[in-house]
């Protein structure tokens, strides 16, 4: 059970459908930490929550409200095309996140390669939680790599109003 530390964080969920390394698997980690909680089934999933999907039509911004929680899917692409249809049914606000750079050892310096770690971390910078965003990439060595390398972008997109000017300042990093 997900326990933060601080009662104003975003509550983080993780669709877990377990076909990653487990040694390298960051949503397993955050789990451990207690900074996300595990969903194995996607009917236990929270409703109403924004739902990071790269496939969205709309871009995450500091208008989304993050109070029911963001969710990310652990999956790979080939589950992704299976599992978006169910997700459909669960009323969630479907969010993409705009571009950044991987800081992770296994896609690092490529453009929206985000592993579950750092695509929560992005989405709670990006909606004013950036202390929160911080603490999620603390728990990895290289979690400093992709604040950094995105510090610019993320601080930018923090500043937008709507998703409109979301895509307008990724436009300059495109």
């Amino acid at each position: 059970m997900m326990n933060p530390t601080n009662s104003r964080d975003v509550p983080l969920y993780i669709y877990h459908a377990g076909q990653c390394d487990p040694k390298k698997c960051t949503g397993r980690k955050m789990a451990r930490f207690e900074l996300a909680r595990l969903y194995d089934k996607i009917s236990r999933l929270p409703r109403s929550a924004i739902l990071l999907d790269p496939m969205a039509e709309k871009a995450l911004s500091p208008a989304d409200d993050p109070k029911k929680g963001i969710i990310v899917l652990d999956c790979s692409w080939e589950e992704v095309e299976r599992v978006f249809p169910e997700l459909e049914k669960l009323n969630l606000e479907h969010r993409a996140l705009p571009y950044m750079l991987a800081g992770n050892p296994v896609n690092f310096g490529r453009p929206f390669k985000l592993n579950s770690a750092e695509a929560f971390a992005a989405a709670l910078y990006i909606l004013g939680y950036k202390e929160q965003a911080e603490k999620v990439m603390s728990k990895f060595n290289w979690g400093h790599s992709f604040l950094e390398l995105n510090r610019e972008p993320l601080d930018e997109y923090a500043t937008a109003k709507n998703s409109s000017e979301i895509v307008e300042i990724q436009s300059h990093y495109i």
